[in-house]
Parts: structure tokens; C-alpha cells; sequence
């Protein structure tokens, strides 16, 4: 007969500590200021500080957590915009090309 498990699994303490309140914090506060772009410094044991800039990628976009339950990857928001470019009139579509240049 195979003995019970005695280990902790994840997710089977899901109560907060006492000490955690979060009750006046602000979804998504710094949201915004993170897509700019920010920096991290690490301090290493010797002294030494390390600086490391990061910046999204160029041409990135950030979907709404709603959207995104409907366009898991990139292909399927890419698919989805060429059928709807195809529902601008030509006249429009045009327009659009020159103002890109």
C-alpha cells in the first residue's frame, strides 16, 4: 500500500498572511511608466553596481487582458487586422500608406 504524501503542493495554502494588505493598493498603478521603458540596478556583494536599461521591444503592443483571452499570439491579432484592412475602402487605405512614409 503506497503512503499518503506529506508534501506541500502549490497552491495549497491559499490564505494571506496577516501581515499583508493590500486592501489600499492600485491595479495597475505604475503600468504606463513600465512600457516606457525602465532600469534595474543590482548591487553586487563586492560593491559593484550593475545598471541594466529595459526597454520593450520596437514596434510592441500591450493587449487589454480582455483582448488577449481572444488572440493568444501574435499570428492570430496579425490575421485578424489584415482581414479587417481588407474592409477599408482603397481611397482610405491609400491615405494611410502616405502618412506612414
Amino acid at each position: 500500500m503506497k503512503k499518503a504524501s506529506t508534501k506541500k503542493t502549490q497552491g495549497d495554502d491559499d490564505t494571506m498572511r496577516a501581515e499583508y494588505d493590500f486592501s489600499g493598493g492600485i491595479r495597475g498603478k505604475h503600468h504606463r511608466a513600465l512600457q516606457a521603458g525602465y532600469t534595474i540596478t543590482i548591487h553586487q556583494p563586492d560593491g559593484e553596481a550593475v545598471v541594466k536599461e529595459v526597454k520593450p521591444q520596437e514596434g510592441a503592443i500591450v493587449l487589454a487582458p480582455d483582448v488577449r483571452e481572444y488572440f493568444p499570439d501574435s499570428e492570430s491579432v496579425n490575421a485578424t487586422l489584415r482581414s479587417l484592412i481588407k474592409l477599408i475602402p482603397n481611397k482610405r487605405r491609400s491615405t494611410t500608406k502616405r502618412k506612414g512614409h
